[in-house]
């Protein structure tokens, strides 16, 4: 176990402390118990006036330990085991439960989601290209939700050619203790045996609609590229697209009946530059290059992602800038719309590392959230004029 790991995760289950402001603090901290003792200024200094609260180290021995007693164990972003698609993104959560194999996390795979309500002709399609992909040695990854994805899954585990070969991935929006949907739970367990399950939540947590855009992230960041089935407009299914295409990954649709409303989002797609996937031949070829790949189809970062995510200032460079502006500056271009960071890094006139300095502080504050993907909401309007 990772000696730190107390620390890192009492830190990431600080109040306030997203993926993007976790790396900025371990950045500019050097350590996280340098990072946890810097919050209260930080925060302070984002406008915040309640102290945020933050776990005692009891909680934080008690799920480590309750992991472990499951069966599963934490990877942190330090570690030689984290998985390194998933290293790559800006965002990535810097902890994560798995139950499972690290072979089947160690390599890319490639995603498929759909519509919960799937038609069987969509259900035994993403069973099929599941099978054909695991045979072929590929992981296949989801989000263990009804219809789409249990077919996925299902089907990966029965191409696994080898025992020791993990099939599938499955990407949970809860804690590794909750099983969700509860009719998946004989399945969770076969992917755990299988596979692996992974989550960024605590234990106990029961998934809810907000935790679903960040169960999305993973699965698109732990695929080479992600394959949408089935999906109507304003699907979950569309937005592990987007965070795919927002990453620099491939994203492929099968086309579906222009009469069924299940596919009119998957069809949208097509139409918008997602690649045509009616087998796996129209897969693998694909996905050598895709995590490097230039340019995006749906609105992404101006940049490679893991780019704005690293640090690429250092500390005293960091320290010499006033902050106090660069906070001011970043909070009046904010508003209730997303924005993505690299718009703001061009608009503020600030390097990289001034506008996350500022955001984290904003963050810990509770003014502005980073989502999923690279963008930035307001949370508290700005002082009036």
């Amino acid at each position: 176990m990772n000696p730190d790991l107390r620390a890192l995760l009492r830190l990431f289950r600080t109040e306030n402390v997203g993926p993007v402001t976790w790396r900025r603090l371990m950045a500019e901290c050097g350590s996280a118990t340098n990072a946890l003792a810097a919050l209260p200024e930080r925060a302070k200094r984002g406008g915040r006036r309640a102290p945020l609260a933050m776990p005692d180290m009891d909680v934080v021995e008690r799920e480590i330990e309750g992991v472990m007693k499951l069966g599963g164990r934490m990877v942190t972003l330090f570690d030689p085991d984290y998985p390194p698609l998933l290293a790559e993104l800006p965002d990535t959560p810097p902890i994560l439960s798995v139950l499972g194999s690290s072979a089947c996390l160690a390599s890319g795979g490639v995603g498929i989601v759909g519509a919960r309500n799937a038609s069987a002709a969509g259900m035994r399609f993403a069973e099929s290209l599941a099978t054909e992909l695991s045979q072929a040695g590929v992981t296949v990854v989801s989000g263990l939700a009804r219809g789409i994805d249990g077919a996925a899954h299902a089907g990966a585990l029965a191409g696994r050619p080898f025992p020791e070969w993990g099939g599938t991935v499955a990407a949970i929006a809860g804690g590794l203790d909750i099983v969700y949907p509860q009719e998946h739970a004989a399945l969770q367990r076969r992917i755990a045996e299988g596979g692996a399950v992974v989550t960024e939540a605590p234990l106990g947590t029961t998934p809810q609609a907000r935790h679903f855009p960040r169960r999305n992230r993973l699965i698109a960041g732990l695929s080479l590229g992600t394959v949408v089935v089935e999906a109507a407009f304003h699907s979950g299914s569309l937005i592990t697209a987007k965070l795919a295409d927002a990453y620099s990954r491939q994203v492929f649709a099968v086309p579906g009946s222009p009469l069924d409303p299940r596919c009119r989002g998957s069809n949208n797609l097509l139409r918008n530059g997602a690649r045509l996937a009616e087998g796996i031949d129209d897969i693998l070829p694909c996905l050598r290059n895709a995590p490097n790949a230039g340019g995006t189809q749906f609105g992404g970062f101006a940049e490679r992602p893991s780019a704005w995510g690293a640090p690429d200032d250092d500390r005293s460079v960091i320290e010499s800038v006033d902050l106090d502006k660069a906070r001011e500056r970043v909070l009046s271009l904010l508003s209730y719309a997303p924005v993505p960071v690299d718009d703001l890094v061009g608009r503020c006139q600030f390097s990289v590392s001034v506008v996350l300095s500022a955001l984290a502080e904003l963050e810990l504050a509770g003014r502005a959230e980073i989502l999923p993907g690279g963008s930035v909401i307001l949370l508290t309007p700005p002082a009036a004029d």
